[in-house]
């Protein structure tokens, strides 16, 4: 693993993120030659879910879905 000094870390900041992204290998930031910190490359990305048909298959039909919720007697529009 490369190590690298806080204040040179701190100097080349991005150009060490994008270094880490490009290769894959991690670097440890030391101060006064301690590590601080490790500077690893993020984990794969999760495959990202659909919203359009997310629920499909998640509802169920419970009784007829053609004929009318109300009785056609409820109905003002149909009274004229």
């Amino acid at each position: 693993m490369q190590e690298i000094a806080i204040s040179k870390f701190k100097a080349t900041c991005l150009a060490v993120l994008e270094r880490v992204r490009r290769t894959r290998q991690p670097v440890r930031v030391t101060r006064f030659g301690d590590p601080v910190a490790e500077v690893v490359p993020p984990s794969a990305n999760p495959k990202k879910k659909r919203w359009i048909g997310s629920m499909a298959g998640t509802g169920r039909i419970v009784g007829d879905i053609v004929s009318p919720a109300g009785d056609e007697k409820d109905w003002e529009s149909l009274n004229s």
